[in-house]
């Protein structure tokens, strides 16, 4: 056992008479991996402990319970050597990026492009020099952060970049590109879109925001509180946010309807030299309720079922079109309700029944995670 062991792993050596410590490393596809083996008085692997390097521990992560099956099974350290290594070729090939270490150069590039753009531009760093995150600031004063994943080979090889936007986040790079040319065209993405939040961020700051409840910068969507029970879901696009957005208003049929005629009625006079807010209030003949006039209590009404205002991520957003009822359901509850119901019709994928309020008639479509069993 000892001779194979020492020809197949000649760089793992015992560190004591009693062979009971084994330290250096076994090699792996042309690598070289940190491993210390303390084994009991009684040699017997299934109370070995495995002290591995940062490397080794890295690439084993995902295979701990094999590893301790083969150490349970194994009939000898040079057999389980031998499982080891199996195991670590496996785990090579499914992480390609495991195979290289980047050589100290990648370091000192880094270190020096660092130097160039700033070092109070960093937020983040990881122990390896690979994931970096960095702060930037637009010029209406918001906070963001760019994400930037190097290759081992940077920069021959393009980052990968990733921030909280509203549109898909490209960069020109070349073997010659630096972090600073990085982060220059980072500035420009976030100039690009600073007329976008500028018109959300007045929204978000006039108006009671039903959805999303926490807005990231990449949202596009706001549900604005119209009134009680009422409505209106706006899609600001991007690329040309002063343009009359997508609407959808919600609510009661007969609250819905008169506002649905001013939209179209009104649509000729958006003014793309104003603000959406301002357009929309021109549109639609009202003024929204704001934080400094209402409470927002009094448009976050439960729903009528479960007795809750969010259900998950949902707010209810199904509402009874009796004028005299209007009370306001989730849709999954809704639709749960109607279900059970033995009056209840379907239609392709519209529920039919009666209002568990005023028992009036209702319908509610079925909710897309249904739809798709």
């Amino acid at each position: 056992m000892e001779d194979s062991l020492f020809k197949d792993n000649p760089l793992l050596l015992p560190v004591n008479e009693q062979k009971t410590v084994y330290d250096g490393f076994i090699s792996v596809q042309d690598k070289d991996l940190r491993i210390r083996i303390i084994l009991p008085p009684d040699l017997q692997l299934k109370k070995a402990k495995l002290h591995c390097g940062w490397e080794l521990k890295h690439l084993l992560r995902g295979y701990e319970a094999i590893v301790k099956q083969r150490l349970q099974q194994s009939a000898d350290l040079s057999g389980f050597i031998l499982e080891l290594k199996t195991v670590l070729e496996v785990g090579l090939k499914s992480r390609p990026e495991c195979c290289s270490i980047p050589p100290p150069q990648y370091y000192a590039q880094i270190i020096s492009e660092m130097e160039t753009l700033g070092w109070d531009k960093m937020v983040h760093i990881d122990m390896e020099f690979q994931t970096l995150k960095l702060k930037a600031e637009d010029s209406s004063g918001r906070q963001h952060m760019l994400t930037v994943r190097l290759k081992a080979k940077h920069p021959a090889e393009a980052p990968e970049c990733s921030a909280d936007l509203p549109v898909p986040l490209s960069v020109t790079w070349t073997p010659q590109s630096t972090l600073e040319q990085l982060y220059s065209q980072f500035l420009l993405v976030l100039e690009y879109l600073t007329e976008f939040w500028d018109v959300l961020d007045e929204i978000d700051e006039k108006t009671w925001i039903l959805e999303p409840e926490n807005p990231s910068r990449s949202d596009t969507m706001r549900r604005i509180a119209i009134g009680n029970n009422l409505s209106i879901k706006v899609e600001v696009d991007p690329r040309h946010p002063k343009m009359l957005p997508e609407c959808c208003l919600l609510g009661a049929e007969h609250a819905v309807t008169p506002l649905r005629n001013k939209l179209n009625a009104n649509m000729h006079l958006w003014n793309p030299d104003s603000s959406v807010l301002h357009n929309l209030r021109d549109v639609l003949e009202i003024e929204f309720p704001s934080p400094a006039t209402h409470e927002k209590s009094g448009f976050s009404v439960e729903c009528g079922i479960c007795y809750s205002y969010r259900l998950e991520s949902a707010i209810p957003d199904q509402v009874c079109n009796d004028p005299r009822c209007g009370q306001p359901f989730h849709q999954a509850c809704l639709y749960e309700w109607l279900r059970a119901l033995p009056t209840c019709r379907q239609s392709f994928s519209v529920i039919f029944g009666e209002c568990p309020y005023c028992s009036k008639p209702i319908t509610v479509k079925m909710p897309s995670e249904v739809q798709k069993l």
